[in-house]
């Protein structure tokens, strides 16, 4: 086999999670590859393809992480939980899933995205070799497992009071990697609409943030502005985010105003 060809998919994620370094991403909501390479090519660490708000089907993520791939972003899908096993053979280098508000939904959360192991261990992830994740065969079998296993990030989203006063407990779990607070979903549940500047929404955000990074794993969040970065990396978040679709439209007000 051609020494040069790359595994389908990309297994530095929790590497970059485990690393300490600050990351800066992007949510993509468009079903568009090309803006997963125009992010790669801006110098983003990581994209997240938006499976939870955005409009791409199955086929199209797929393209969009070939262009990932391709281009050198490591890309994340956001979905849901009956998503998980198909955007993983698709692959996906991590999945970020909604609505993780105690400790039992990120174990299932991690058995989800783990292969099961000799001896009962491992997770319940379904074992197939023939998708694009294992090279339609091509990079099958113990070591397709392993890496896998070993290099698959996960993401718990808290976005309810539940998830927050369990934050430390959710980060606890072993295989989560990272936890990424949505700040306009915590604010609805807490009564507060899309406000999630009012006090006790910020004061809810800066306490989950510190909680995770207490337990040892990676928090993170939306930040807009480096002022909102700085402020937000003093809770101890290196996981920062923007959504594309905002600022394609910002860019594109200013284009107007000219």
């Amino acid at each position: 086999m051609n020494s040069q060809i790359r595994m389908p998919f990309d297994d530095r994620l929790r590497g970059m999670f485990a690393s300490g370094a600050p990351l800066h991403g992007m949510f993509i909501g468009l079903p568009a590859p090309a803006l997963v390479e125009m992010c790669a090519f801006a110098g983003f660490d990581f994209v997240v393809i938006d499976n939870e708000h955005g409009s791409a089907d199955l086929q199209t993520t797929e393209h969009m992480l070939r262009a990932a791939r391709a281009s050198g972003v490591v890309p994340i899908v956001r979905c849901l939980r009956h998503d998980i096993a198909r955007v993983l053979d698709l692959g996906t280098s991590g999945v970020q899933v909604p609505m993780i508000n105690n400790a039992a939904e990120a174990e299932d959360l991690v058995r989800r995205v783990r292969y099961p192991l000799p001896g009962g261990q491992g997770g319940q992830r379904g074992v197939a070799f023939s998708n694009r994740a294992a090279g339609y065969g091509a990079f099958g079998g113990a070591e397709h497992i392993r890496r896998s296993n070993d290099g698959i990030g996960v993401i718990a989203m808290i976005e309810t009071p539940e998830g927050v006063a369990n934050a430390y407990n959710i980060a606890s779990v072993p295989g989560i990697d990272a936890v990424f607070v949505g700040p306009t979903d915590l604010a609805h549940s807490m009564g507060h609409e899309h406000r999630w500047q009012e006090p006790e929404v910020m004061q809810a955000i800066e306490h989950t943030l510190r909680e995770v990074a207490r337990a040892g794993k990676c928090p993170g969040t939306l930040a807009a502005s480096k002022s909102e970065e700085e402020r937000l990396a003093g809770f101890g978040t290196r996981y920062f985010a923007q959504v594309i679709s905002g600022v394609i439209a910002q860019a594109l007000k200013q284009a107007a105003a000219r």
